[in-house]
């Protein structure tokens, strides 16, 4: 049986190895999904979206403007009146409106439904940056068809 000694430069190679190890950079993760997000510059709840979006691995592009130019925004995307929420997002050629959940919008990405995009309409309390979910009003993620009308894509309980 062969002893093995420990020396002082055993143990520098293995702390030198172990840090270039650390310090190598970290390749970009193949998830990251680019989403523009339409806000007013002032609205904290769309920021707090914003963040959980890019927890959840997507890279956001804010573009701030003043609530007349973020409305007329929502118009222009085709976003039906009674579907408007706080901030007005773009992925992929769909629309997102308001505070719809990361998963939700990664399932649409997956099944990529012949429709204009996903809406939370206004702001319900317990939703992806409004507040706990554990606290969370029950609300519904809608499906926005191209002519307009909805369909429930997706709903949550009352926690």
């Amino acid at each position: 049986m062969t002893k093995m000694q420990i020396t002082r430069r055993t143990i520098l190679l293995g702390l030198s190895a172990s840090i270039g190890l650390v310090l190598q950079p970290k390749p970009a993760s193949a998830a990251t999904t680019a989403i523009r997000v339409v806000k007013d510059p002032n609205c904290g709840c769309c920021a707090a979206w914003i963040e959980i979006l890019e927890a959840e691995g997507f890279a956001a592009d804010v573009e701030l403007l003043d609530f007349d130019a973020l409305q007329a925004h929502k118009m222009a995307s085709g976003v039906p009146a009674d579907m408007v929420s706080c901030h007005t997002a773009h992925v992929d050629g769909y629309i997102i409106e308001g505070h719809v959940p990361p998963a939700d919008i990664r399932r649409l990405l997956a099944d990529r439904p012949d429709a204009l995009g996903l809406s939370v309409p206004g702001m319900p309390y317990g939703s992806p940056g409004m507040g706990p979910e554990t606290e969370r009003e029950a609300y519904v993620v809608h499906l926005i068809r191209k002519d307009g009308t909805t369909e429930v894509f997706a709903s949550y309980d009352a926690a």
